[in-house]
Order: C-alpha cells, then sequence, then structure tokens
C-alpha cells in the first residue's frame, strides 16, 4: 500500500485515540521504539510533553510569517515553519486517482494528526511525509528549517550559539551551518522547552481545529491572523506572479480577463469570515483558546498588539522580544528578491499595512469588496467609492476595533 495512502487511513482510523497517549514516559511504546530508546536509556526525557500549545492560525500572504517570528524569538517557544506543507506535498504528489480517495476530510485528517504528534514532540512522525524519506531520521528536505531558533541552535545544530546566529538565520545559513536536520534532536530540543509554536495557512476553518481543542492531551490556544482580503490579494499578485498573472493583467490594463479565477480571493473571504464568526460566537471549546489578531493592527501597534500576544499564551515579552520588534519594523530595506519577499519579515510595517492601495488598480478593489463584502464588514475594514478615495492614504480604511480573547 502506498505510504501516503496508508498514513491517511491510518489517519482516519486514529485521529481520536493518537500515537501519544499524553505524557512521555519512557515505559511506553517510547522505550519499546529504538529511536527514542537511547533518549530514555541517557535519563534526559522529559516525563511530560511540553505543556502549552499554540497554534498561528492564519492564510497565505496575511502577515503570519512576521508574526510566527514574534513567537519564534522567545527561547522558551520550539517554533515549527508550516510543516503540514510537507502533508499537502505528499498528497499532491500522489496518482490522481489517490487524490480523488484522498478527500477534503482525509486530508484535515492527517492535518491534524501530525499537529498532534508534533505539539508532543514526535518529529519523527514527520518522515511518514518528507521527500526524500529521511534515512536513520534525518533528512536535508525540512521544509523552512532557517526560520526556526530551535532547529538552528544547540542540541539540533552545534554551531547555532547566540553568538553564531542572527536574529533569524538566512535561507542558506542554517543548512551550511547545521547539517542535515537529525529529527531525534530536534524532538529532544522539543521536550526542553515549555511551550510548541506552531504556524499554517493550509487549514481552511477553525472549525476544522475542534478535536484538538478538545483533546485533553493538549493545551492549545489558537491565535487567528486575519488581513484585509484586498491586501491579501495584492500581496498574493507581488510573490506568486504566475498563479496571479490573469490578476496582473486586469491591474495593469483595468479589464478583468474572462478566464480570472475569482475563487482564488473569495474562498479565502469565505474561509475568513466563517472562523471569525466562529471565534467569536464564543463556542464552549474556544473558550480561552482563541485570539483574533488583525495584521494591521499589528503593524500599527506592533510593541502593544504583541503584548497582547503573548499574554493571551502565558508568557512574559523579554526584551529580546522588543528588541527583534523595533529592528523589523523600522527598515528602509530596498527592494529584496522574490524569495525573500514572500517570507521576509523585515519590514517598515506601518507603511506596508496599506502600501496595497498604491498597487491595485480601483476595478480589481471594487470588484473584491462586492465579493468580499461581509468579511469586510465583520473584520472592521472600510470600502472606497473611488480611484481618488483608494490612493487618499491619509485616510485609514482599517476601523478602530477591540476583538477580546474568547474568555467565558
Amino acid at each position: 500500500m502506498p505510504a501516503v495512502q496508508y498514513t491517511a487511513i491510518r489517519t482516519l482510523r486514529d485521529s481520536l485515540s493518537g500515537p501519544c497517549q499524553g505524557a512521555y514516559h519512557c515505559q511506553t511504546r517510547h522505550h519499546r521504539d529504538s529511536r527514542w530508546r537511547a533518549l530514555c536509556d541517557d535519563g534526559w526525557m522529559s516525563i511530560e510533553s511540553p505543556r502549552k500549545h499554540i497554534l498561528l492560525f492564519a492564510t497565505t500572504r496575511s502577515g503570519s510569517s512576521f508574526t510566527g517570528q514574534l513567537l519564534n524569538q522567545h527561547p522558551g517557544i520550539f517554533y515549527v515553519f508550516e510543516p503540514l506543507y510537507h502533508v499537502q506535498q505528499a498528497f499532491t504528489n500522489s496518482s490522481s486517482r489517490l487524490r480523488r480517495t484522498l478527500d477534503r476530510r482525509a486530508l484535515l485528517g492527517a492535518y491534524r494528526d501530525l499537529l498532534l504528534n508534533l505539539y508532543t514532540c514526535d518529529l519523527h512522525f514527520m518522515e511518514s511525509y518528507i521527500r526524500p524519506e529521511p534515512q536513520d531520521h534525518v533528512t536535508s528536505s525540512f521544509f523552512r528549517r532557517s526560520s526556526s531558533h530551535a532547529l538552528c541552535s544547540p542540541p539540533v545544530c552545534l554551531e547555532g550559539g547566540d553568538g553564531t546566529a542572527s536574529d533569524l538565520p538566512d535561507e542558506t545559513w542554517c543548512p551550511k551551518k547545521c547539517g542535515a536536520l537529525n529529527l531525534t534532536s530536534a524532538s529532544m530540543s522539543c521536550l526542553s522547552r515549555e511551550y510548541v509554536a506552531i504556524k499554517t495557512v493550509r487549514v481552511p476553518e477553525v472549525g476544522d481545529l475542534r478535536t484538538l481543542t478538545e483533546d485533553p492531551r493538549l493545551d492549545l490556544k489558537i491565535i487567528h491572523l486575519v488581513r484585509d482580503p484586498r491586501a491579501i490579494l495584492a500581496s498574493r499578485m507581488m510573490a506568486f506572479s504566475d498563479q496571479f498573472r490573469p490578476w496582473k493583467i486586469w491591474n495593469a490594463t483595468g479589464r478583468q480577463p474572462r478566464y480570472v479565477d475569482l475563487t482564488q480571493i473569495t474562498s479565502t473571504c469565505k474561509d475568513m469570515a466563517a472562523s471569525a464568526e466562529t471565534g467569536l460566537q464564543r463556542p464552549a471549546w474556544l473558550r480561552g483558546r482563541y485570539l483574533l489578531v488583525r495584521y494591521e493592527d499589528l503593524a500599527f501597534n506592533p510593541k502593544d498588539k504583541a503584548a497582547e500576544i503573548y499574554k493571551f499564551v502565558g508568557l512574559e515579552m523579554e526584551d529580546k522580544v522588543q528588541m527583534w520588534i523595533a529592528k523589523n519594523t523600522n527598515s528602509n530595506t530596498s527592494s529584496p528578491s522574490e524569495w525573500n519577499y514572500r517570507y521576509s519579515t523585515t519590514r517598515d510595517s506601518r507603511a506596508t499595512a496599506e502600501s496595497w492601495r498604491l498597487r491595485l488598480g480601483f476595478d480589481i478593489v471594487r470588484t473584491v469588496q462586492n465579493l468580499c463584502n461581509d468579511t469586510l464588514a465583520l473584520l472592521g475594514y472600510r470600502k472606497v467609492h473611488s480611484a481618488a478615495g483608494l490612493k487618499n492614504l491619509s485616510h485609514s480604511l482599517v476601523e478602530p476595533r477591540t476583538f477580546q480573547p474568547v474568555t467565558w
């Protein structure tokens, strides 16, 4: 049976019971498993898995890389950037016949299963998805490893001491200095920290995470990051030129191509609104576990908003985090490469928050406003009614709005 198919079937069967059953005890299956036995025999292993779990839940080009790095700066957090990428790739690369078999439910089940295992520090579970398959639990194909301090510093990387790495190692520094990633060492690093934080843009709606919030093995808090859909579209057009070529033609000519795919933004608006509505209705399974954050609020007031995020997850915002904020929200960096633009966290955040208004034509903006009217209203984004109004940056399109964390 193909590995992907087996994993998906196993996911559907085991999604409620899971493989870890709470705490890591060396008398459990981990002691029988060779990849964990040495760790147990050495006496280092933590009795319990990390007690706090954070999910940065977002959509593509919503400012999630920047927000994730706010969490990554804290030494007590084991941060992982987009691990669900590997699941998506494994499913996408399977045969078309198999893809038809692996429906949305199976994919979401696989996502949840991987999240559960990562939150309990079993990084070996990723071996089902990483390609090429890791050998002896070692891989050079871990997606965006450099975005995690924990994966580029001891004990995972002996070269990555505090004096060696910058605030965020670049895409070449970590693999060059650290070599391939040992997933056993990564699991050790994970177990040594009290918090595990994961960023993902691949889960459509917050309701898809309910089983994780209700799982007694986890203490999960969800940071739901949203952004003006018009800004998301403008950013996607810049970062993903090929996929958004019809939109770029539309923007350049002022005429909508017949083949433009409107669902590239309408599906985003639908999922964003559905998740926000769920969170703001304060269901029991999200009480104390959900915080809605607008990227624009974080960009305009980074220190205050970051402090709110840290208070929500139960951590003090250390000086190191505040220094990183100051450095990464006041940058006058010249135009970066496309790779760096896609994932860069160094921006003049206040200037970039509404800079999309100078890049999008009014015809596209008007169409998106009509398509996403309910989403804009729900999240407090004003509409514009003329080309002149669009370009007038002295009038903000972000309404003052307070979204209190769900606590009751």
